[in-house]
C-alpha cells in the first residue's frame, strides 16, 4: 500500500512537472491558478485508466504501437484533461504535438530523478540495513 502510495505521489508531481514545462515552453499552452491543480488530477487520472487501456487495445490491434502508448496516453490525457478544465487551453495541431511530447518527456525524466529525490533518506537506510544484515 505504501509503495502504492508512493508511485502515485511521484506520478503526480512527475505530470505537474511536465504540465508546467509545457505552459512555459509553449506560447498556445497555458494553465492558469487552480486550473492547474485540477489539471493534474484529472491528468494523472486519465493517465492511470487509459494507459492499460490503450495498451490492451494496441496489443490486440496493432502490436507494433506497443512502443508509442506513452504518448498515446499522454495525447489522450491532455485531451481529457482539457475536455474537463477551463483554465487548460492548448491552440494549434503543432502545440498539441509539442504538448504531448514535452509532457510525457519531463514526466518520464521527473519519474526516474523524483524517487531519488523525495525518498533519499528511505533509500539510504534500506542500503545500510541491508549492508549491516550481510555482515
Amino acid at each position: 500500500m505504501l509503495r502504492l502510495l508512493a508511485s502515485l505521489v511521484v506520478n503526480l508531481i512527475a505530470n505537474a512537472v511536465g504540465l508546467f514545462v509545457a505552459s512555459i515552453a509553449l506560447s498556445g499552452f497555458s494553465i492558469n491558478g487552480l486550473s492547474f491543480f485540477v489539471a493534474v488530477l484529472i491528468f494523472t487520472i486519465t493517465e492511470g485508466v487509459t494507459g492499460p487501456l490503450i495498451a490492451k487495445i494496441a496489443l490486440k490491434s496493432a502490436p507494433a504501437l506497443l512502443g508509442g502508448i506513452a504518448l498515446v496516453t499522454t495525447f489522450v490525457g491532455l485531451l481529457v484533461t482539457r475536455l474537463f478544465t477551463s483554465g487548460l487551453t492548448i491552440s494549434g495541431l503543432k502545440t498539441w504535438l509539442l504538448a504531448t511530447l514535452i509532457v510525457w518527456l519531463c514526466a518520464l525524466i521527473a519519474q526516474f530523478i523524483l524517487p531519488l529525490l523525495i525518498f533519499r533518506k528511505v533509500l539510504k537506510k534500506n542500503k545500510q540495513e541491508i549492508g549491516r544484515a550481510h555482515v
